[in-house]
């Protein structure tokens, strides 16, 4: 496993690493903490040292597995979480110090843990990236010793630039992968200028980049994949990256041409983002053990050529931009 430093954290993590969302079942289903348990120990002894949860995720149950993962083991396991989802309404007026601070502590308590090595905004709404109070709580949390470093998830580049304004901000979670290429025009340029970490979310598209889905795949009730492709849940952005399902379809036909001879193009689309140095770590979730080591498949794929690299520019210019590039 090759490590990258994630940003001004100074932490040294794997470059590929985990992302929670789906542990311990298939999205909609109910959460299985022996099913957490086998993912999460496969990807430690697979040379994982770097985990994203949420406390939303599984309703705390996620971060739960992940406590008890790292109570565990003896190696050095990094682990961020997030918060800001629970608020109900999800508005920028429902974010305050006191009910932040909340967060925090029941992420800790979740996870039986001292310290959060990474915290992170869950994908708050725009205005809170110019509500400086939001920012500055988390450096007397931080005094406290309840956080190591603050970092946010985001939507859109806009917010991704604005949050790198705040000197307390040390990583950046951001979506990219082949069908969502936005950030590499400036975004990874001013993170690598101000030493942001970057941590890629959503690589595989919600599993389209895979190239095991077909007009025939069918998703349960319960799963986003499902029920968000128009955005009713959250930010369609999130559910197959935004991508209308029959376009992307079609763009994974021609992806398979520049990537031939494997069913699986996960690797090769996992690979294809670590091409750029100013990604600092990948977190590809994973319902299964099996899912997760297709994704450690990618630290063996040679670097896409630079033929495959403009092949990859041009199905993306020609099928994808045009409905994605300006809304994130």
């Amino acid at each position: 496993m090759q490590h990258r430093t994630l940003g001004k954290t100074g932490f040294s993590i794997s470059e590929i690493s985990l992302g929670t969302w789906q542990v311990g079942g298939k999205w909609g289903d109910p959460f299985s903490h022996d099913n957490a348990d086998r993912i999460l120990n496969t990807a430690v002894d697979a040379g994982i040292n770097f985990i994203d949860t949420a406390d939303v995720y599984g309703d705390g149950e996620s971060e739960k597995a992940v406590g008890r993962l790292v109570q565990s083991r003896s190696e050095r396991i990094y682990v961020a979480t997030k918060c800001g989802r629970r608020l109900q309404p999800h508005t920028s007026e429902a974010y305050q110090p006191a009910v932040l601070r909340k967060f925090v502590d029941d992420s800790l308590r979740n996870m039986g843990l001292d310290t959060l090595d990474l915290i992170q905004l869950h994908c708050p709404p725009t205005d809170v990236f110019y509500r400086p109070e939001i920012f500055e709580v988390f450096d007397r949390l931080k005094d406290e010793g309840k956080i190591q470093h603050l970092g946010v998830s985001v939507e859109k580049v806009e917010e991704g630039l604005k949050a790198i304004e705040f000197p307390n901000v040390t990583t950046v979670q951001i979506i990219f992968n082949m069908f969502r290429q936005r950030p590499a025009e400036l975004f990874f340029s001013e993170a690598q200028r101000r030493n942001v970490g970057v941590i890629v979310r959503v690589p595989l598209a919600s599993g389209l980049l895979t190239g095991k889905f077909d007009r025939n795949t069918t998703f349960s009730k319960e799963d986003h994949r499902n029920f968000n492709r128009d955005g009713a849940g959250f930010d369609k952005g999130e559910t197959f990256s935004g991508v209308d399902y029959e376009t992307g379809l079609a763009a994974v036909d021609e992806l398979r041409q520049i990537f031939p001879g494997d069913a699986n193009l996960a690797p090769d689309a996992l690979r294809w983002i670590l091409t750029f140095d100013a990604v600092s770590c990948i977190i590809p979730g994973a319902s299964k053990p099996e899912h997760l080591t297709s994704n450690l498949q990618a630290a063996e794929r040679p670097a896409p050529t630079p033929d495959q690299l403009a092949a990859v520019k041009a199905v993306y210019e020609e099928r994808i931009k045009k409905t994605v590039h300006y809304l994130w």
